[in-house]
């Protein structure tokens, strides 16, 4: 008989890297012939689902609901009742044998997690950020790294209206932290944290989190869907959210000292300000907007190299496996997860985080390096893909945690 997934995330559609990693890793295990029940919020852009009847009501953060609205939704940002009653009669209707947890926070809530535990359903919890540290998820705020909530001290969420800039909804967060601090909702109740890179582990273990709580595993990139690129390209590529911790307004500064052509794909609160520095600079910025599908991959093809010159301490990103796996090198910021993931003069090149200067020399070097330099460091950036980040190489890993709890892969 086949196992039964009950996964969980906020988002049911194609909205960030931390979606995609759910949905591909859902889809995956039904590939294996397993039985995956979705949990997650109804949304207009969700696709359709068996299972869309025990979805959450949506709830967009930072919204403009009317007052009435915003009482009716206030409490279920802390502790969701509606999230609790429907995962009980969905796991009821189920059966699970193992519960995987992507984003639940605040459109869901970890209310859900005592359910899971008094149903004595194994749950593993995959982290696409820190927010089990700080309450505003990036440990980044007003364009520098934050660590000030660390030792419990979460109150500087509200003091520094770390969620968009907002006393209210800071104030919210910060009750949310709170509640789910007292009821030790995360030790607590999930067995096994999964960190796709070494980097949080550390940073959690560092703010007191025991080590052996976590594992390791990589995230993953459908190596036989992407097919590599045998040419070297023009110009370079960023592609992915365009918000203050990516680094965005450093890259535009550096690809105008640099004299580089830069092609900016996604969407994002800062595209206006983005847009008017490039216009300022006279640098050569092309805005592409949301790209997917054959569209991300022809511009990835068409860089010379893709660039990722985050500001916050990044956790595994889809950007730099998705470019390996189309044969193309990385130019990544020296912070967080990506030096796990990009190999200086191997398989791409890094910099210091936040240093203008230091990217800009990296972008003019990478602009004149000999074409078949590029390409074969592409190759060895495909390879790297199919060996370390293929998707049997994260059913093996991903096998290794559930059989802990007598579920096989």
């Amino acid at each position: 008989m086949a196992a039964t997934l009950l996964s969980v995330n906020s988002y049911f559609y194609r909205r960030d890297g931390s979606e995609v990693v759910f949905l591909e890793h859902n889809r995956l295990l039904a590939e294996r012939g397993w039985r995956v029940v979705p949990f997650a919020m109804h949304h207009p852009e969700n696709p359709p689902s068996d299972w869309s009847d025990y979805f959450v009501s949506e709830m967009e953060f930072g919204q403009r609901y009317g007052l009435g609205q915003k009482l009716s939704r206030a409490p279920k940002v802390v502790y969701s009742l509606e999230a609790r009653r429907k995962i009980a009669r969905l796991i009821d209707a189920v059966h699970p044998d193992v519960a995987h947890c992507h984003s639940v926070y605040h459109h869901i809530s970890p209310s859900i997690l005592s359910v899971l535990r008094r149903e004595g359903v194994p749950t593993v919890m995959t982290l696409h950020d820190l927010k089990l540290a700080c309450p505003a998820y990036h440990m980044f705020n007003r364009g520098v790294l934050c660590e000030r909530c660390a030792h419990g001290r979460t109150y500087n969420v509200l003091r520094h209206r770390c969620i968009k800039d907002s006393v209210t909804l800071s104030g919210l967060v910060w009750l949310e932290s709170i509640v789910h601090r007292l009821l030790d909702s995360y030790r607590k109740n999930v067995d096994l944290f999964i960190s796709p890179c070494r980097f949080y582990i550390d940073k959690l273990v560092e703010w007191g989190w025991p080590r052996d709580q976590f594992v390791h595993i990589p995230n993953f990139v459908d190596t036989r869907a992407l097919k590599a690129t045998t040419t070297a390209g023009r110009g370079f590529l960023y592609f992915g959210r365009l918000s203050p911790e990516k680094g965005l307004l450093t890259l535009i500064e550096a690809a105008a000292r640099a004299g580089v052509r830069l092609r900016i794909a996604g969407t994002g609160p800062q595209h206006d300000t983005l847009q008017r520095r490039a216009a300022a600079l006279e640098a050569e910025v092309e805005f592409t907007g949301h790209l997917s599908g054959e569209r991300l991959t022809d511009a990835i093809a068409a860089a010379r190299a893709t660039v990722l010159p985050a500001e916050w301490y990044e956790n595994a990103p889809m950007s730099v496996l998705e470019s390996f796996a189309l044969g193309k090198p990385v130019i990544g910021a020296r912070i967080g997860g990506i030096p796990e993931l990009v190999e200086n003069d191997v398989t791409g090149w890094m910099f210091p985080s936040g240093s203008i200067d230091e990217l800009a020399a990296t972008l003019r070097r990478v602009d004149a390096l000999p074409d078949r330099r590029l390409i074969e460091m592409g190759e060895r950036a495909r390879r790297l893909a199919e060996q370390q980040f293929s998707e049997q190489a994260y059913l093996a890993r991903l096998g290794e945690t559930y059989r802990r709890f007598g579920v096989a892969v």
